[in-house]
């Protein structure tokens, strides 16, 4: 039997019934020298997880290193997407990059905090049926890899997709089902407890949310289930990893040392900089500290290893007292209490109106600038991908420069962190922006954090809210947003929520609870935690707490700016919008785009066309404008026989009449008998080509588009004129056309 008839031979494929939908995984025939390999499949949509962890520790790291990377593959749609001059794929998108981070944050928790092995997890979107999505045949993929591999990781996980439409939840709901849907929620749980939660909402109860999560909690803990009996069948055996260093001597002698000053710098109202010194210099100090006790290492390994862990002790000595302190005292950073949030200031217009919305907001030593720009309708982006061509008419983008945390970094490009956090705050937004409709604009809002000490996305989503109204966008709610925290201790059942998330309240907690809203209801939800689950009954506390604090917050906003300007600044664009006969769109464009070019050129506006019909006309110059609307309005309006056009003469056909053009390029025949009452010889004595005139229309076919003009209609008949049978001449003249003369 040949290798590949043995590894066909090997596979084992397993089946769930997922709600009405059977969920496939195959495992054991494919990329075999990958750690664990997992193909999910769910109807046509395939996904390939191939999980891969290093031998050794990577050296002088002080963190998981953890890399989770999803490819769209344009072949999985059936699709052949790039420019004309590069066909592969490139880095993802911003909406792959974003599903790589909703799968990272259900798996890394999962694994132990002292892990230091290089992981990586490729998730491969190989087939795409635009029905069942690959978000959850690429997540389920990753967590039953990770779940079968050799790497010691809690687990197994589940990933489900809940959406909520007409009331009703749903689950794993298809892209087009989606649209309809109030709620797009993930949720990754294990067998006891939910590691996860990623969703937008539309203004939803915090009931409701209560709802969706328990829904999807159910499902992803089948999927969960369904893991672990793969896993005994087929798992691998888990390496041992070497125990985290521990001293409870040298522990207790630095605590001994640290807590006092400690203790204090925590209660004390210091800045985030001045409180981080006296730590740093605590863990800087550890190892000289140590040698005072323990002496010179030399050759001794324990003392060597021991000094190599110095900072890392007084550093659990800090994260230690931190905790303590709120479990124990309920005293926080600063002496806060558990749900108070930091001072908080709004203003806007810090930039002048050529900026056509800006806004500052601080909270504590979190501070956000955020700009709002208007554009036409030809701004939106355009994405490509194996689903096709989508258009955004509002993003938001995030930016959070080394500065803001006073440091010097070579990284100067947006990474994964800087489009989750911006990508947070444009879900947040986008259920109370107007539709295109009502206002046809393109919006797009940034915000530069200046300085940050805990919860920037939140500042970025208060900011967008401040600088939307400021820019005149007509949003019907305005949105805020709060970071909560929580400290544990799972062995006494014990837990503390805290409000509004700062420095080693972030780094050395165990959640980080993200939640937007209006007072209507919530807009997004970002979860992650740092252990292996969260229980039921935190919920609940945490989205009451949400609710809470982001409308002690958007009172603050408010007194800023209680609502959206009714004027745009007068730099932003002014849209025209203007409905058409679709049939008329090619004489806008005209031959080869030279009519819709010859009015952008001149007029220096923008015209956006769809195929409804529907065009928009740009401009910052409110007289360019008018002229584009007559203009556009002229080339598509239909004669009216009885109506005075401004004409200019373009031909003259000798002892016929006279071509002229009306309307905006349309032509009409002027008969020689139409000039003038008495009887005319020669066309010249009347009109010559370049003669501008008035002349009413006398005769319009809409089904030839023939048109024919008069002149002498434009005044009185004579008493006692007699009509005379009028020459023989070529029939009614075809609009477009030039005239031709007859053969003589």
């Amino acid at each position: 039997m040949s290798a590949k008839a043995t590894a066909i031979a090997s596979q084992k494929e397993y089946t769930l019934e997922l709600g009405d939908t059977p969920i496939t995984f195959k495992v054991g025939a494919i990329a075999q020298q990958a750690n664990a390999t997992v193909l999910c499949q769910l109807g046509d949509t395939v996904s390939m997880g191939n999980f891969t962890v290093s031998k050794k520790p990577r050296d002088g790291v002080d963190f998981l290193p953890l890399q989770v990377v999803y490819q769209e593959k344009f072949y999985a749609g059936g699709k052949i997407a790039g420019s004309r001059y590069r066909k592969r794929e490139g880095r993802p998108a911003d909406d792959y990059v974003l599903l790589a981070r909703v799968i990272d944050r259900g798996l890394r928790p999962m694994f132990p905090k002292y892990l230091r092995n290089d992981i990586q997890m490729f998730c491969t979107v190989l087939s795409y049926d635009f029905e069942n999505e690959h978000a959850i045949t690429s997540a389920n993929a990753a967590n039953l890899a990770v779940a079968i591999s050799d790497c010691p990781a809690s687990g197994p996980l589940g990933t489900v997709r809940v959406g909520m439409i007409e009331g009703q939840l749903v689950l794993n709901p298809s892209c087009e089902a989606r649209k309809k849907s109030d709620l797009d929620m993930f949720v990754t749980a294990s067998l006891d407890r939910i590691v996860m939660i990623e969703a937008g909402a539309n203004q939803l109860p915090e009931a409701e949310i209560l709802k969706a999560i328990e829904f999807g909690k159910k499902w992803a803990q089948k999927i969960a289930k369904f893991f672990e009996g793969i896993q005994k069948e087929v798992g691998k055996t888990k390496f041992e990893l070497d125990a985290p260093f521990e001293n409870k001597e040298a522990y207790d002698y630095l605590k001994e040392w640290m807590l006092p000053t400690v203790n204090k710098a925590i209660k004390d109202k210091l800045e985030k900089l001045e409180r981080r010194k006296i730590m740093t210099d605590f863990m800087d100090g550890a190892e000289e500290k140590l040698k005072e006790k323990y002496g010179e290492a030399g050759d001794n390994e324990e003392l060597v290893k021991l000094y190599a862990n110095a900072s890392d002790l007084a550093d659990k000595v800090i994260k230690s007292e931190v905790r303590r302190l709120i479990l124990e005292e309920g005293i926080r950073m600063s002496s806060r209490k558990v749900d108070e949030i930091r001072d908080i200031s709004a203003m806007v217009d810090v930039l002048p109106s050529r900026v056509h919305g800006s806004a500052l907001f601080e909270r504590g030593e979190t501070q956000g600038l955020t700009t709002c720009t208007l554009g036409a309708p030809g701004d939106k982006q355009l994405v490509e991908g194996m689903e096709g061509e989508a258009e955004l008419r509002y993003f938001h983008h995030y930016n959070f420069p080394p500065f803001s945390v006073g440091e010097t970094s070579n990284r100067l490009f947006i990474g994964n962190r800087e489009i989750g956090h911006g990508n947070l705050a444009e879900r947040g937004l986008k259920p109370v922006l107007p539709s295109e409709k009502d206002f046809p604009y393109t919006i797009r809002t940034v915000t530069e954090i200046l300085a940050s000490n805990g919860s920037s996305s939140m500042a970025a989503t208060c900011g967008s809210t401040l600088a939307l109204m400021a820019a005149g966008v007509p949003i019907s709610d305005p949105v805020s947003g709060i970071a909560l925290g929580m400290i544990s201790d799972e062995e006494k059942d014990q837990y503390v929520i805290l409000s509004d998330l700062q420095d080693e309240e972030d780094f050395g907690g165990d959640m980080d609870f993200k939640v937007t809203g209006t007072e209507k209801g919530v807009t997004a939800i970002q979860m992650d935690i740092k252990i292996k689950g969260m229980p039921n009954k935190v919920f609940e506390e945490a989205l009451e707490r949400a609710r809470i604090g982001r409308l002690e917050i958007l009172k603050t906003m408010l007194k800023a700016i209680p609502e959206p300007r009714k004027e745009m600044s007068p730099f932003a664009p002014r849209i025209e919008v203007i409905q058409i006969d679709p049939d008329c769109i090619r004489l806008v464009i005209g031959k080869g785009g030279e009519t819709i070019q010859k009015i952008t050129g001149d007029l220096g506006v923008e015209i956006d066309i769809e195929d409804s019909g529907l065009i928009f006309v740009t401009s910052v110059d409110g007289d360019s404008m008018a002229k584009a609307k007559e203009w556009i309005e002229g080339i598509v309006a239909k004669p009216e026989v009885g109506a005075v056009y401004d004409c200019k003469v373009v031909r003259v056909i000798d002892g016929v009449g006279a071509i002229v053009e009306f309307l905006r390029g349309k032509d009409a025949m002027i008969h020689i008998s139409e000039l003038q009452w008495k009887r005319t010889e020669r066309v010249e004595d009347i009109l010559n080509v370049g003669d501008e005139i008035k002349a009413k229309c006398v005769e319009y076919d809409q089904a030839e588009g023939k048109t024919r003009m008069s002149l002498k209609q434009m005044t009185e008949k004579p008493e006692g004129y007699e009509e005379r049978p009028p020459r023989r001449g070529p029939p009614p003249h075809r609009s477009g056309g030039g005239g031709r003369p007859p053969r003589r």
